[in-house]
């Protein structure tokens, strides 16, 4: 009777094995769905927050009436969390703090979800520190992105309400360069020059973000 359960014992073993993987495998694949899902949403929205930030430091009309398409699109996504932050959070001069402090609390939402999907191994304090270098990629993507579009809008003869607005975004930032870098061939190559920057940049923080996580 013994050597019958053991037998019985030894040939089930594999298949609670399979089984077990299969499940693991599962609760992998959902966990990186619910991670792409995650990302997709929280870095629209809190890159439209950032927008809003860079777009009102410059002074750029956001309103209907100015015809801005980025603005009302801004203001869709947004106004739902900076609305309600601005009571508390005044801005100081023309630093919208409300939408700063909106992009960094859906970066911390977003981790601090992911944190406890993953059984919440490890100490709180790097969520928050994810949370802080997940705003400042947010950051950089989101230059990298208005500088691309920037670029390809201005091999467009055809002028238009929202290459003015990419012009007053993106041009604040190549002036420096420009003042150092001449035409070449008459070719602006300014743009090119920010792109570098930025991904230099991304490799910085991304290994600053390495040594932060490891000395926590």
């Amino acid at each position: 009777m013994v050597l019958t359960e053991l037998y019985i014992l030894r040939a089930s073993a594999p298949v609670v094995i399979i089984a077990a993987a299969s499940y693991s495998r599962l609760v992998a694949m959902l966990y990186q769905i619910v991670s792409l899902l995650l990302e997709v949403v929280v870095g629209i929205v809190s890159g439209a927050c950032l927008l809003r930030l860079y777009m009102q430091f410059l002074r750029i009309p956001m309103s209907v009436r100015s015809g801005n398409p980025l603005g009302r699109f801004v203001f869709a996504l947004t106004d739902w969390i900076v609305l309600p932050l601005r009571r508390v959070l005044p801005a100081i001069g023309t630093l919208d703090t409300a939408s700063l402090v909106a992009a960094f609390l859906l970066q911390l939402a977003e981790f601090s979800l992911l944190w406890l999907l993953a059984g919440a191994g490890g100490g709180l304090s790097a969520v928050l520190v994810l949370a802080l270098f997940g705003v400042l990629r947010m950051v950089i993507s989101g230059l990298t992105m208005l500088v691309m579009v920037y670029a390809v809008l201005s091999w467009v003869a055809t002028p238009s309400v929202i290459s003015e607005v990419m012009a007053r975004l993106v041009e604040p930032l190549l002036r420096p360069i420009r003042r150092v870098l001449p035409l070449v061939g008459g070719i602006d190559l300014s743009p090119l020059v920010l792109l570098l920057a930025l991904q230099v940049a991304v490799i910085v923080l991304g290994k600053v973000q390495v040594n932060t996580l490891g000395a926590g």
